[in-house]
């Protein structure tokens, strides 16, 4: 077995669908829009492992203040292969003004890895 995918709720589909591929050099089907329920979604696909789907309906609201913690799903990592690299991606985000809630470092478990969030305040792992 394996994680096919994550899901968020997002506000603004464009700028997220842009963000993800821009930063992470992903890809995105084309939109699925239903009409009826006023949903529209991209399916991102990274270069191996899990998808991620982000999800626009108007009806869905904000619960929770951008990069709080709060039980449940509160972070995903993305795998950028060295310590450079999470090095050079953070300080090239914190640099385009995206937040940088944990500057890179050795965590107690092993990893490298820095804490960025994204443009709707989802927590991101980008580790080595």
């Amino acid at each position: 077995m394996k994680i096919e995918h994550l899901a968020l709720w997002v506000n603004d589909l464009e700028g997220m669908r842009a963000f993800y591929q821009q930063w992470f050099s992903a890809t995105a089907n084309a939109m699925y829009h239903n009409e009826k329920k006023q949903f529209r979604s991209y399916f991102i696909t990274f270069g191996e492992g899990a998808r991620l789907e982000l999800m626009q309906r108007p009806d869905v609201e904000d619960t929770i203040a951008p990069g709080a913690e709060f039980r449940g799903l509160t972070h995903f990592a993305i795998q950028l292969g060295s310590e450079a690299a999470v090095d050079e991606m953070t300080g090239r985000m914190q640099a385009a003004g995206l937040s940088v809630v944990g500057p890179p470092r050795r965590t107690g478990d092993g990893y490298y890895e820095s804490v960025v969030l994204d443009p709707e305040g989802n927590r991101l792992e980008l580790m080595a």
